[in-house]
Order: structure tokens, then sequence, then C-alpha cells
């Protein structure tokens, strides 16, 4: 008897490759990076690509940093087996594989489907900008962590949607790692109290991270003044940390 044919999972990509976690509480951590394309934002200092093209980039061997080009929309059933090769020729080093984008909870209904494939080999680490609570709940229990940001107004330019975040924290809490907000100047004493609130009530185990805009001259406050909005935070939040980018220092993907 014929076995029935596996259907096509696609979804338009931006890139795959396998490097260093670059922010917030899991840096050093080596990831397989998936990158989704599509937004539902539109911040300021985004310096990721995330259009959707006619090609997306996979790295002809993990962590090479060369690439060959493949037709959109990408077939993630094929997928789930350079995961599994990479994984096996990198003597199992891979902490995860990291969904990120762009938004990946964009593409839920196709996650849905894919991640239970993926599970068996790496746990799942969703980078994500806490839009889209609705999203998360089709897929919360195939992710294994969430690193969720607040895209405040002052860096991001994007009105901050705290009442969405609200929502998706309380039902992500038990899954998320962190939540991250980009600070530099502009920053104000209010949007970092209110975000220290936000996470103490709904996901009180969590650190919040305050990660200092990167800029091509290099970051953009000083160590005084990233001491001083952290203080600030803090009387919102128990947890606080200030972190870097650093992806860019170590001259990784």
């Amino acid at each position: 008897m014929l076995a029935p044919a596996t259907r096509k999972i696609e979804v338009p990509l931006v890139e795959v490759f396998s490097s260093l976690q670059g922010e917030g509480i899991m840096i050093g951590c080596r990831q397989i990076f998936v990158r989704f394309a599509g937004c539902n934002l539109a911040c300021d200092y985004c310096d990721t690509q995330f259009h959707e093209e006619l090609i997306f980039n996979v790295e002809t061997e993990p962590g090479s940093k060369q690439f060959m080009t493949l037709e959109n929309p990408a077939n993630l059933n094929e997928l789930k087996h350079v995961i599994l090769d990479w994984q096996c020729r990198c003597n199992n080093v891979h902490q995860s594989v990291s969904l990120t984008g762009g938004e990946p909870l964009l593409h839920a209904d196709k996650l849905k489907v894919w991640l239970p494939e993926i599970l068996p080999i790496l746990p799942i680490y969703l980078e994500t900008n806490g839009t889209l609570p609705d999203e998360l709940r089709d897929i919360l229990p195939l992710v294994s962590m969430i690193s969720m940001d607040i895209k405040l107004h002052s860096t991001s330019g994007t009105d901050t949607a705290w009442d969405l975040h609200a929502n998706f924290m309380a039902l992500g809490a038990e899954k998320l790692c962190q939540v991250k907000l980009v600070v530099d100047a502009s920053t104000t004493a209010e949007e970092l109290i209110r975000a220290g609130k936000l996470v103490s009530q709904y996901a009180p185990g969590c650190p919040l991270i305050l990660q200092p805009r990167t800029l091509a001259s290099g970051l953009s406050l000083d160590g005084r003044s990233l001491l001083e909005l952290q203080k600030i935070a803090g009387s919102a939040h128990h947890d606080i940390r200030v972190i870097p980018q650093i992806h860019h220092w170590l001259g990784v993907c």
C-alpha cells in the first residue's frame, strides 16, 4: 500500500543559519536561527531584513557564513532534515531552534503543524514582539522558551501596545525567559516603570532586560546612564538586567 503524501508546510523565510545568540540572558548559546519574513510592526531601530523576497538564504555549512539561495516559500518539511543534520554534524552543540523574524507568530498556523516535528530534535525558542496573544495560544504548548520584546514608543517610533503585551504575558508567563526593552537617551522613566510593573504583575519570575540601542559608532548610552535607567526600572520590578547586543562585536550573524 502506498503511504499518503506528506502535505507541504510552506512559509516565506529570510534566512536559516547557525550562530550564537547575541541578545539577552541566552547570550553565547548556539542556536539554529530560522528567520521568518513579515512583521506587524515597523520599528525605527530595526536593523533586520524581514521583508519577503523571491528567495531566502540557507548556510551551506552550519556557522560558515556562506549561503546558498532557495526559492520562497520555503518547504518546512525539508528544513526539518537540515536542522537534524546540523545538530548531528555540530556534535549536538545547538541549544535550541530560534524562531525569529520579523514576527514568527504571523505564521502560527503553519508552526502549529511543523513544530511537533522539530521538538524531538531541539527545544523551541520563540523571539517575538509580544503583540499577538491569540496566535501564541495556538502554539504555546509547542514552545519551550519565549523571549518577548516590549516596543517602547520612545525608541521604536510605534505606539506601545500595552494591553496586548499584558494579554500576551498573562498567557505565556510560564514560558517567558525574558522581556526585553531597547533603550536609548529618549527612553522615559514613565515607560520604564510601566514596563516593570507589567512584568512584575504578569511574569514576576521573569527578568526585564534593558538593551541599549546599538549604533554604528557603538552603544547609544554610557554606563552611568544605563545604571540610572536600571535604578528607575528597579522601582517597579525586582530583576532588572542591562545586557547589550554582542553579535556585532563577535562578528557573527
